[in-house]
């Protein structure tokens, strides 16, 4: 007696990504390519506080943030959205193989670190490793992070000048040298004109900064803000 048998086809629904990059063609390549390995790219984003808004408001299966972004960079982004939902799948986007730019990253909680200049697959590869549960770094951050690593177990390393600094005063560091005046970094971050200028006492207090050329020069030389 012969059995017919009924195979169930199962559908594997599209990676949902959100995406933030703030040079639109930049953007648009990576969508682009993102497409052709068949991901969804369900919100894009030009800045971090877009990106903050977006994660909330599409929970996508994982994230996609540039680290050189205007009004909060990549590293603050990844912070704030890990502060809302611990588990969201983030991973950096980044120009810099320096070892303070992947210790920022890591310690912020994101789950992987791919540099621009890597090949597309190394990107598929790092979606598929961090979505598996696991962290990704780019091959080429391999013996950056594992000197950088020995240093900071022996002791060699104390905490950085911008571990001193809080998250709201890491947030009115990068309005300030991006050129925003206290009125619209308060506008910016909801809170008052008196709280923003506090901060920025407090901050160049903490780094002994006495001047705003200076305080871009940190900035810049940290990774908060770019040129």
């Amino acid at each position: 007696m012969a059995t017919e048998e009924n195979e169930t086809s199962t559908t594997t629904s599209p990676t949902r990504i959100v995406l933030a990059e703030d040079h639109t063609l930049v953007r648009t390549g990576i969508r682009a390519l993102l497409e052709s390995a068949k991901m969804q790219v369900v919100g894009e984003a030009s800045d971090g506080l877009e990106a903050v808004q977006l994660a909330g408001e599409k929970t996508p299966d994982l994230m996609l943030l540039d680290v050189a972004m205007p009004r909060l960079n990549g590293i603050e982004t990844a912070r704030e959205i890990l502060a809302q939902n611990p588990n969201q799948p983030i991973i950096m986007l980044s120009m810099h193989a320096d070892e303070q730019y992947v210790y920022e990253a890591l310690r912020a909680g994101v789950k992987g670190y791919v540099l621009k200049d890597a090949a597309f697959g190394e990107l598929i590869n790092a979606i598929n490793t961090v979505l598996s549960g696991k962290t990704y770094l780019s091959s080429a951050l391999s013996d950056i992070v594992a000197t950088d690593y020995v240093r900071r177990a022996r002791g060699e390393r104390g905490p950085t000048e911008l571990e001193k600094l809080s998250q709201r005063e890491r947030q009115v560091l990068q309005l300030i040298t991006e050129g925003h005046s206290s009125a619209e970094a308060a506008k910016i971050l909801h809170i008052s004109v008196r709280t923003v200028e506090s901060h920025r006492l407090h901050l160049m207090d903490k780094l002994e900064i006495r001047s705003i050329a200076e305080l871009t020069k940190f900035a810049i030389r940290h990774g908060v803000c770019s040129v």
